[in-house]
């Protein structure tokens, strides 16, 4: 198996198809706990899977455990050549009850910054993405900010998560018009069981040159091949405790999804988490899926989703299976004009 390189939307960095989400590294809190609950020696062993396999980029988040997750990473890279590793990480949720510990002001991410370097062990980071937009700091407050970090060497580059459209766009107007460093990635949410990135957010990073780092691409733990039509969840299921929490996808939608995996996996001889994950890798604009993984059998498995390409016939079956109604007004200019305003290919 060979890993495959893609550009980070419009800027020089190339990233792997795959990346490693550190979701499962703390297990501090009743959802993170859920999730997993991997210490630094285990931390250790899936990074040295990830790089033989090709996989250098390793995404993580201040809240994720507290912190813990990337105060476990930075131990699992030491001794590694700092410039052979991508390290992605977000900022802009709460961190702490002060009235300043949360958002993309200049006080807290500054502060963020350089917290999340002590953790992660390391005096750059490759790319920060804001983890969600905030409406009380003027964008101009928080791109001057973050160029400044750029400038500083402290962030190589810089990127979002979770956006709407017109945040993303009305911050890359200012960038341009400031010339100020810009967005160059958007971690945003994208699966079988969610294509809602397809309406808006996918059209404009084509036009805008953005790279999608994918986060839950196996719809919040439900394409695992576990979850079937008329049979209870696995015991060891994280979605009683983590539903609430993520992306809601209709019964009958997922059902509908996992039966068309299913087919799709024995023609091909993959599992159906690979069959998932090869269907995104080859959506426009995505840069890189971030995979988890609670344990190295389950790692190893989600790496097997590159090095082979699903047929078009299998594509489309997957495409008929996943189709919703969209919501207004993009099923409107569908249906009128689909002409002149065509869905991303």
């Amino acid at each position: 198996m060979a890993m495959e390189y893609r550009q980070l939307g419009r800027s020089g960095l190339k990233v792997p198809a795959l990346s490693l989400g550190t979701g499962t590294f703390g297990g501090k809190g009743a959802m993170f706990a859920a999730w997993g609950n991997t210490d630094v020696a285990e931390a250790r062993s899936l990074v040295d899977v990830c790089l033989e396999a090709g996989v250098n980029m390793f995404d993580s988040a201040d809240v994720y455990s507290a912190g813990a997750a990337e105060s476990i990473l930075g131990q699992a890279i030491q001794g590694r050549p700092r410039d052979a590793l991508i390290l992605s990480t977000k900022a802009s949720f709460r961190t702490g009850k002060g009235v300043n510990d949360v958002g993309s002001s200049r006080a807290h991410l500054v502060d963020a910054v350089d917290k999340a370097l002590k953790r992660l062990g390391t005096d750059y980071i490759d790319l920060l993405q804001l983890h969600a937009f905030d409406a009380l700091t003027p964008i101009e407050e928080t791109l001057a900010t973050l160029d400044d970090l750029v400038r500083a060497g402290k962030l190589r580059y810089i990127g979002v998560s979770n956006f709407s459209g017109w945040h993303l766009m009305k911050s890359l107007a200012h960038a341009d018009r400031h010339g100020l460093a810009r967005y160059v990635a958007h971690q945003a949410y994208y699966s079988l069981v969610g294509r809602d990135y397809e309406c808006e957010l996918m059209p404009l990073a084509i036009d805008q040159g953005i790279g999608t780092v994918v986060w839950s691409p196996l719809g919040w733990g439900r394409l695992t091949g576990k979850v079937r039509r008329g049979q209870p969840l696995p015991a060891n299921s994280r979605l009683p405790v983590t539903a609430a929490d993520g992306p809601p996808v209709p019964d009958e939608l997922l059902y509908r999804v996992v039966d068309a995996l299913d087919e799709v996996a024995k023609e091909c001889g993959k599992s159906v988490p690979q069959v998932a994950l090869n269907w995104l890798l080859r959506r426009p604009t995505v840069s890189t899926v971030v995979i988890g993984a609670r344990n190295e059998a389950q790692l190893r498995d989600n790496l097997g989703a590159v090095g082979w390409q699903l047929d078009a016939a299998q594509v489309a079956k997957l495409d008929a299976a996943s189709a919703t109604t969209l919501p207004y007004p993009y099923w409107h200019q569908r249906m009128t004009m689909a002409e002149r305003n065509p869905p991303p290919v």
